[in-house]
């Protein structure tokens, strides 16, 4: 059996169009991969997480935070380093430092236990993994997605706003 999953940015949506794009990918389980589940501007206020969840509530989508995924404070401080030297803003970042994913793949995704992930993935529909980058190239959302595709054979289909 092949296990299938979704990869979601927060940027690029509005409340309504997000879960209609979860809706019809037939997600059943959102897992937060943010540290912080806020997401600054008025424009993403249905991102942050109790709006969030009580949306998903309504849409029959169930939601796990999964901190030990989320990249630290200091991890996203040395890619902010990185979009400052390269004169991008996190909204229009289109890859991750080369130090950020050597960093991250060792401090964070070399001690998940993603196995435990796996297993509590649901029997119907797909899992879809929730960071805020628009691009999974510029989120650590597609490392995780990666590692997923490596160890546990899971395709992946990125959603994008349309």
């Amino acid at each position: 059996m092949v296990l299938r999953m979704m990869a979601v940015g927060v940027y690029g949506f509005d409340g309504a169009s997000f879960l209609q794009q979860l809706v019809h990918a037939d997600v059943r389980l959102l897992l937060d991969v943010r540290q912080r589940r806020g997401v600054r501007g008025p424009e993403y206020a249905w991102a942050n997480s109790r709006r969030l969840q009580a949306a998903l509530a309504q849409a029959r989508i169930a939601y796990e935070h999964h901190p030990e995924l989320a990249p630290t404070t200091e991890l996203r401080h040395v890619q902010y380093a990185e979009d400052d030297r390269q004169g991008v803003g996190k909204r229009s970042r289109r890859h991750l430092a080369a130090e950020y994913t050597r960093r991250y793949t060792a401090e964070i995704l070399d001690c998940a236990d993603l196995a435990r992930v796996v297993a509590a993935l649901p029997s119907s529909g797909v899992a879809a993994l929730l960071c805020v980058e628009r691009d999974p190239e510029a989120c650590h959302r597609s490392l995780i997605a990666q590692r997923l595709t490596e160890e546990h054979g899971i395709t992946f289909e990125h959603l994008r706003p349309l």
